[in-house]
């Protein structure tokens, strides 16, 4: 029995399944938003959109690197990174789609590479962060941007109405040196509002043996792991409630769940980095109680950088500060790195950050190697359209 049915989102965009006996099977056939952005008027009937493919992935890498190096001569797009955003598991957090040339009949063509990407991720409750790349070369430019940055607002507005709010924070990173994205995002009416150091400290053999140990009353262990590999899950949420609780006075803090932090920071739980994650604890009364916490991951090696490690999240309980928490968390990490053969560490902080966090990175031999910034916009809640008829 074979049973075709055809949903008529739009009427050059249908989402075709086919019925081949006791199972559901895809055919290879293109999937599209269902509220696709509109194509300013003079690339209509030149490009349309769709939801990204396998195929896409090296494409946009190669469209991602090339903006990079724009500003970064030896960076280069995290391909594994950007294939589990764009088809892997961490794109059931994301609502995306990628440009394309249409054919003749008006249907994406799937034999040319993608002139753009565009995706949102539901990144927590009233921030969503905004990723976006456009090709150089492709015709009227600014007018895509513009008409992507647009849906990103219709995209925002679903995420806010689903999590019950009135709206949601669109976020978008840059590049200082990028003028280009910068000016972009303020034409769809982006603010910068916040300036980001990034800092590499070089890390020596020796200090696998030299680093100094934490002060009395204070130390730093890798989370408990079973002997599977996978962490003890008590371990994990406390260094979920260490980073919650001490970003909680910070400019661009949102509550994040348990489940979000843990599905945004891996893909795989077998493959995860867990021996990359360092729990801070400080002693009271003869018991061992929390105070920070700390993960990191691996940097792969560059054509002018060894092996590094790469310090993603920091964080001291508000009630711990002042007491050495943050030094000895970064003094094991730079130990580990050191144990490992890697060459440096890198981590970001935040250029206005209320706990000076730059001074003390720079104290202990971090150096500022590059600028980023953040802009934001808002995206309003709208009712519901998945009911509404599909527009001629």
């Amino acid at each position: 029995m074979n049973l075709s049915i055809v949903y008529p989102f739009s009427p050059s965009r249908p989402l075709f399944l086919t019925w081949w006996g006791p199972a559901w099977h895809h055919e290879p056939v293109l999937l599209v938003d269902h509220f696709p952005p509109t194509m300013p008027p003079s690339l209509q009937g030149r490009l349309t959109t769709r939801l990204p493919l396998e195929t896409d992935v090296e494409p946009v890498a190669a469209l991602v690197t090339a903006g990079i190096r724009r500003h970064t001569p030896d960076g280069a797009a995290d391909l594994e990174g950007l294939r589990s955003r764009m088809v892997g598991l961490k794109s059931w957090s994301r609502r995306q789609l990628v440009v394309v040339e249409r054919t003749g009949d008006g249907s994406p063509d799937l034999d040319r590479a993608p002139v753009a990407w565009i995706a949102l991720e539901d990144r927590a409750s009233g921030r969503t962060n905004v990723q976006f790349v456009i090709d150089t070369e492709v015709a009227d430019r600014d007018a895509l941007a513009a008409a992507l940055l647009d849906w990103a607002v219709e995209v925002g507005g679903s995420f806010a109405r689903h999590r019950g709010l009135e709206s949601t924070q669109l976020s978008c990173d840059a590049n200082e040196l990028d003028s280009d994205r910068g000016r972009l995002l303020a034409a769809a009416g982006y603010d910068m509002v916040r300036t980001w150091l990034h800092m590499r400290r070089p890390v020596a053999a020796g200090e696998a043996d030299s680093t100094p140990a934490p002060r009395e009353g204070t130390r730093v262990r890798p989370v408990h792991r079973h002997s599977s590999g996978l962490p003890v899950a008590q371990d994990v949420r406390t260094v979920h409630r260490m980073l919650e609780e001490s970003f909680a006075d910070h400019f661009n803090s949102y509550r994040e769940s348990f489940a979000e932090f843990v599905q945004r920071l891996i893909e795989s739980p077998d493959e995860a980095a867990w021996d990359h994650w360092w729990i801070a604890e400080t002693e009271h009364e003869g018991q061992w109680l929390p105070a920070g916490g700390l993960v990191a991951a691996k940097m792969p090696a560059t054509a002018t950088l060894g092996e590094g490690t790469y310090l993603e999240y920091l964080g001291v309980h508000r009630s711990a500060r002042g007491h050495g928490i943050a030094k000895s968390l970064l003094r094991a990490a730079t130990r580990d790195a050191a144990e490992r053969g890697r060459t440096h560490v890198d981590l970001e902080v935040d250029d206005d950050s209320p706990t000076g966090a730059d001074g003390l990175y720079e104290s202990m031999g971090w150096e500022t190697y590059e600028r980023t910034q953040s802009w934001h916009s808002s995206a309003a809640a709208h009712p519901s359209r998945l009911l509404e008829p599909p527009t001629a």
